[in-house]
């Protein structure tokens, strides 16, 4: 009967996680992962081809427990208030795992399939409410709008390049609710532009009695007024 073995998948990402934590993304190698579990090194390339493979298993990680912290945001019957919402979750929970963030948009992270999925569950919990402030066939294109500003926001916090005084929290918040309030009134003049506008037809009068009638018109088939013969 063969051994049962001496660690998991998950023991092993955690202990990596660890080490991205205090060393950073390049500063530990597997020996130390193999180290921290209390396996040698050869075992874990069973598990995980490389060290970016490894690298890579924190990072959907990561994107799993954004998903859940989105999920747990609180839910209002205005889009925009929850959206406002889920934008402080994020920034929490970039701010809860400061080290590690970095990996969820680092440009070396693997392109895979298992990776798009990741990424789209994780945002999955802020979809019906981007679908509900800019319509459904416009959701994802919201999300791209304020994606890049919560990111790029809570990367320079977490960077310490907001240097000149207070009110980051304030300018925080107005950047949430300037861009969600321009979305909102895009999908509002979007809607207008798409929506048919009534058609009015002259009426012609009679120059004396101003008595009318009605025709058909031989091209378009709708009806018009034209003074009737006394």
């Amino acid at each position: 009967m063969p051994s049962p073995p001496k660690t998991t998948d998950d023991e092993v990402i955690a202990a990596a996680r660890k080490l991205v934590r205090r060393h950073g993304r390049d500063g530990f190698s597997m020996t130390d992962v193999a180290a921290a579990v209390g396996v040698r090194a050869p075992s874990l390339y069973g598990r995980f081809a490389h060290r970016e493979a490894l690298v890579t298993a924190v990072e959907l990680t990561l994107w799993t427990e954004l998903g859940a912290a989105l999920a747990r945001a609180p839910r209002h019957a205005e889009p925009i208030a929850t959206l406002t919402e889920l934008a402080r979750a994020y920034r929490q929970f970039a701010k809860a795992n400061a080290r590690e963030y970095g990996l969820m948009f680092d440009a070396r992270a693997e392109r895979s399939p298992e990776g798009t999925r990741a990424r789209a569950a994780g945002l999955a919990p802020a979809m019906p409410a981007f679908a509900a402030l800019a319509g459904e066939a416009n959701a994802l294109m919201a999300a791209r709008v304020l994606t890049p500003f919560l990111h790029g926001f809570v990367s320079m916090e977490l960077a310490g390049a907001f240097r000149l005084g207070e009110g980051i929290d304030e300018a925080f918040e107005h950047g949430v609710a300037t861009i969600l309030v321009g979305l909102a009134r895009g999908a509002s003049a979007g809607s207008r532009a798409r929506s048919p506008r009534p058609v009015r037809r002259p009426v012609q009068s009679h120059p004396k009695s101003g008595a009318t009638t009605r025709v058909i018109h031989p091209r378009s088939r709708h009806l018009r007024r034209r003074p009737r013969a006394d």
